[in-house]
C-alpha cells in the first residue's frame, strides 16, 4: 500500500523518538522536517534524508503530507493543531495536548470537524507493566480498585532551566514539575483506576527554584465518581531521578509500579512482575535517553495501524482530554486554595 508522507514540527530533544520511529514504520515515509532553528532543521534533514523549512505553514503548503508530528513547547501545539487540521492533515502530537483545556477542547473539536485524526502521546501506557496492571483491573482479577496514589521525585535544576527559552514559565510550558514531569504518572494512575473524576484539590508552590515563574511541587487528592480517592505528590527539586511509583490499593490485591517494573501482590499470596523487555531495545541515536525505551514506538505503530485501518487510536484526542481536564484542574485548585470539581 501507499505509505502515509509525513513531516515533524520541532527537532529538538524529542525529535529522534518520532523519526526513528517512522523510519521503522513499514506504512508511514517521513518526508519533512520543520524547525525555527534552521541549524537543527537542516541538521535532521540531513539525517533522515528528507527536505527541512523554518515555517510548518511554508513546509504544509508545499509538501505533500498526510500526517503531521507535533514535537514542540507545550504552548504550541494547539495552533500548530488547528492549523494542520485546517489543511486536512492527521495529527500526532507529544503531550500536553495544550496548556489550556479550552484549547484542548477546540483541538478535538476542529480534528473531528475536519475530518482527520488527532493522536497524543502517552506512552507510558504501552509499558509491560502498565499493561498488566491495566488488563488485571479491567479483566476484574484485582477486584475493584479502592484507593490509589503515586509520587514523582525528581531533580530539575535552575541551570536545568536556563537552558530552554520556554521551560519555567506559565505562558510557554503551562506548569511545571506537573505538567512536564509528573504528568504521565499522573495519567496512568488515572488511567488504572478507569473512572471519571469528581473533583480535585491541591497545592502548588515553587520551594527551591529562582529562575521559574512555576511550580516544583505539587500534592493533593483527586476524588472519582465511584467514591475512592487518589493521592499525589510531586516535587523536581530532589537530588536525582527517583523512581516513580504508583499503587493501586484493589478488593483481591495491591498493584504496584516502580518506575517500569510491576508487580501485583494478590490477597492469595499470588504474585506477577513484568518489567520493560531486554530484547526491545530502539536505537534513537546519539543523546537519547535510554530509559524512553521503545514505548515511543509502540504508540507510533499503533497510531498508524489505526490510520490505515480507519480506526480510532488507542489515546485519540478525547482519551488524552480527560489527562488535560485532571491537569487543568489541579492548577486551578491549587491556583485558587479551593476544590475544583470537572
Amino acid at each position: 500500500m501507499k505509505k502515509f508522507k509525513v513531516a515533524i514540527i520541532g527537532c529538538g530533544n524529542i525529535f529522534p523518538m518520532h523519526a526513528s520511529s517512522i523510519q521503522l514504520s513499514d506504512v508511514a515515509e517521513l518526508v519533512a522536517v520543520c524547525d525555527n532553528k534552521e541549524d537543527r532543521a537542516k541538521a535532521a534533514a540531513e539525517k533522515y534524508n528528507c527536505n527541512f523549512y523554518t515555517s510548518y505553514e511554508d513546509m504544509l503548503e508545499k509538501e505533500e503530507i498526510d500526517v503531521v508530528h507535533i514535537c514542540t513547547p507545550h504552548y504550541l501545539h494547539a495552533p500548530m493543531t488547528a492549523y494542520a487540521a485546517s489543511k486536512g492533515k492527521h495529527i500526532l502530537t507529544e503531550k500536553p495536548m495544550s496548556i489550556s483545556t479550552e484549547d484542548a477542547r477546540e483541538m478535538v473539536e476542529l480534528c473531528e470537524s475536519n475530518g482527520v485524526t488527532l493522536g497524543v502521546i502517552f506512552q507510558n501506557r504501552y509499558n509491560p507493566g502498565s499493561q498488566l496492571i491495566k488488563n488485571a483491573i479491567q479483566d476484574g482479577s484485582l477486584g475493584s480498585v479502592l484507593g490509589a496514589k503515586c509520587s514523582v521525585t525528581w531533580d530539575r535544576s535552575d541551570e536545568y532551566y536556563n537552558l530552554s527559552d520556554w521551560k519555567g514559565t506559565w505562558e510557554k510550558e503551562g506548569g511545571g514539575v506537573l505538567i512536564d514531569q509528573a504528568i504521565h504518572t499522573m495519567d496512568l494512575m488515572r488511567w488504572f483506576v478507569g473512572e471519571e473524576i469528581e473533583y480535585v484539590d491541591a497545592q502548588i508552590g515553587n520551594r527551591a527554584h529562582e529562575a521559574i515563574e512555576v511550580e516544583d511541587s505539587v500534592e493533593g487528592v483527586m476524588k472519582f465518581k465511584n467514591g475512592i480517592f487518589g493521592g499525589f505528590f510531586a516535587i523536581n527539586y530532589y537530588s536525582y531521578d527517583a523512581p516513580v511509583e504508583i499503587e493501586i490499593h484493589c478488593a483481591k490485591g495491591i498493584a504496584k509500579m516502580v518506575a517500569e517494573k510491576a508487580t501485583i501482590k494478590y490477597n492469595d499470596g499470588t504474585e506477577i512482575k513484568r518489567d520493560k523487555d531486554p530484547n526491545e531495545v530502539v536505537d534513537y541515536g546519539e543523546g537519547v535517553k535510554m530509559y524512553w525505551g521503545v514505548s515511543h514506538l509502540k504508540q507510533i505503530s499503533d497510531y498508524y495501524e489505526a490510520l490505515k485501518n480507519g480506526q480510532v487510536p488507542y489515546i485519540d484526542g478525547k482519551e488524552a482530554l480527560k489527562t488535560q481536564e485532571m491537569i487543568a484542574g489541579i492548577y486551578q485548585s491549587g491556583k485558587e486554595n479551593k476544590r475544583v470539581y470537572l
